[in-house]
């Protein structure tokens, strides 16, 4: 039965929730349909101030009752320093934390490196997201302990998971551009790193539900940089874009993970748009799962974090 956000999801009255990469596509959307159904606080997380507060501007203008409800909160993802700012703002100000929608992410950029140091759009997509989570932990594992608590954690992945490198996570090439690695297969690693963490989470902290899902292709803008491409942007642009979901569509079942009822939405799942599970063979390798996360703790470590 089709998941119809206006009548399915349930009523948060008292629920705190984040939504990453909240100034447009899927997260503004996602914020758009939670905040109509009582939530006590919605942060819409961006880059800028200028598309954060514009972005609730128009969902305002929308949904009257949300107002004094959404709160910007800036984000950079690809630095470790404006996460840590950013955690530290949600710690401050809330004694619980409901929902955690990592939604926020690129594709296609140009080879680089994040502020940190790390290639760009696994620094962007994962490690950011990572630590962010990693901060946010403490307020989300005492929220779980309040009485008919049901704490969750988002992870926006991607069917292109599949199209990550031979070797699946080059831990050697991580902190360096991968300029002989191409960009869709770095979007698929990055990719994948969200599934293995969410995998993680869910055997490490079992009073939480961690999610992973792909939305589907959607048409958000993410893909504007091939778009743009010389020779071959525009015919894939002309090719893609009639087979792209629509936002309000796509976001339906991150919709679904955050708010359906729990004993629907399985710990640990990396669901398709149509809510079945992947059961590629490279997902069930606990052993790779393991070496991200401890790679990935010994990298917050030299970060102080």
């Amino acid at each position: 039965m089709p998941f119809n956000p206006a009548n399915d999801i349930p009523d948060l009255s008292g629920k705190v929730i984040i939504v990453t990469g909240g100034s447009s596509g899927l997260g503004k959307e996602s914020v758009h349909q939670l905040v109509k159904h009582n939530p006590a606080k919605v942060y819409l997380t961006a880059r800028t101030s200028q598309r954060g507060n514009a972005a609730i501007q128009e969902i305002v203008k929308d949904v009257p009752s949300a107002k004094g409800k959404i709160h910007y909160l800036e984000i950079d993802m690809a630095s470790f320093a404006s996460v840590k700012r950013a955690s530290d703002l949600i710690l401050a100000e809330n004694e619980r934390l409901d929902i955690l929608m990592n939604n926020a992410g690129l594709a296609d950029a140009p080879p680089g490196l994040t502020t940190d140091g790390y290639e760009i759009q696994f620094g962007s997509n994962y490690m950011g997201p990572t630590l962010f989570t990693k901060l946010l932990l403490p307020l989300l594992q005492e929220t779980a302990k309040q009485p008919n608590s049901d704490v969750r954690i988002i992870n926006l992945s991607s069917e292109i998971f599949k199209q990550a490198p031979s070797e699946s996570i080059k831990f050697a090439d991580l902190k360096t551009p991968m300029q002989k690695t191409g960009s869709i297969s770095k979007y698929g690693q990055s990719k994948l790193g969200n599934y293995f963490f969410t995998k993680a989470c869910a055997q490490r902290y079992p009073t939480i539900k961690s999610v992973a899902l792909h939305p589907g292709v959607v048409n958000t803008g993410i893909w504007d940089n091939m778009f743009k491409r010389p020779y071959v942007g525009r015919p894939m642009s002309l090719l893609l874009t009639p087979f792209l979901t629509n936002v309000h569509d796509g976001a339906k079942r991150q919709l679904w993970a955050s708010t359906a009822n729990k004993t629907e939405v399985k710990n640990g799942a990396f669901y398709t748009p149509k809510g079945s599970e992947y059961t590629q063979a490279i997902l069930k390798n606990d052993k790779l799962a393991d070496e991200l996360w401890e790679w990935t703790q010994k990298e917050f470590a030299k970060h102080g974090f």
